[in-house]
């Protein structure tokens, strides 16, 4: 997504413009000037770039709710790619009665951030202090760390673990930050990693008791394009698969082919 015509502030609030009429349906000026504090004026014209620049068919002007009404067959911006989520207009006050739950914080400190990606990128192996959710014990130990990756939800990092001789997954929010976070060169040659080498295809269904119209239903909830969900993961991740998607949850909606 990209115009080299248009200025890094206006192209974000064209940009906002398109999703407000994407998920909403609407927008007015009220919308810009609340969101990005510009004047009425500006507001007016960064409306007008965006009806020029919009595809057809354009939104109409709504004289009795005095606003911009998207068409049904709503196309907008031809260089926007990403529509964005709905997830960001929920708050809205047209939209009050919704209400949202809050996230995790799931905040690792930078310093500790800093001191694992500089392990990575000097190829060293670090002390730090963990807390295990198996033993519940808290270690000092090595590990040598070799990738960042995400579940989703919160981040890891993929490390030679020095006491356990294997390769494990860490996450970092769980690095206790009075660590001796000391460096050193591995010193050994490493086995490689097969569980992070290798690719594994997920292909996902509705459940299999759930009748015709609930899979139907289930299809629709999970973004279905064809029968199957398909994709690929690395298989170091493929636990957290099961885990992020509720796989193994009463009242899950899908499994496994």
């Amino acid at each position: 997504m990209d115009d080299p015509a248009l200025k890094p502030a206006m192209l974000a609030r064209l940009v906002y413009l398109d999703r407000c009429l994407t998920w909403r349906g609407q927008v007015n000026r009220k919308d810009l000037i609340e969101r990005f504090g510009i004047s009425s004026p500006q507001a007016a014209i960064d409306l007008r770039e965006y009806l020029e620049r919009a595809a057809e068919p354009k939104p109409r002007y709504d004289t009795v709710r005095k606003c911009y009404v998207a068409d049904p067959h709503h196309r907008g911006l031809p260089f926007v790619e990403d529509a964005g989520s709905p997830d960001e207009f929920v708050g809205h006050p047209t939209l009050s009665g919704l209400s949202v739950l809050p996230s995790p914080a799931r905040q690792c400190p930078p310093f500790v951030m800093r001191r694992l990606w500089q392990a990575i990128e000097q190829r060293q192996k670090i002390e730090i202090g963990y807390v295990s959710m198996s033993s519940g014990l808290r270690q000092n130990q090595w590990i040598a760390p070799a990738h960042f990756a995400s579940d989703g939800e919160r981040l890891h990092v993929r490390a030679w673990s020095f006491h356990h001789r294997a390769w494990r997954d860490y996450v970092p929010v769980r690095v206790l930050p009075e660590s001796t976070f000391a460096m050193a060169p591995v010193g050994e040659d490493l086995p490689s990693d097969e569980e992070w080498a290798e690719f594994v295809e997920v292909r996902l269904r509705p459940l299999s008791s759930l009748t015709e119209e609930q899979q139907a239903a289930v299809r629709l909830e999970f973004g279905f394009t064809q029968e199957v969900l398909s994709f690929e993961v690395r298989r170091s991740l493929e636990f957290y698969v099961e885990r992020r998607w509720g796989l193994k949850q009463a009242g899950a909606r899908l499994e496994r082919c």
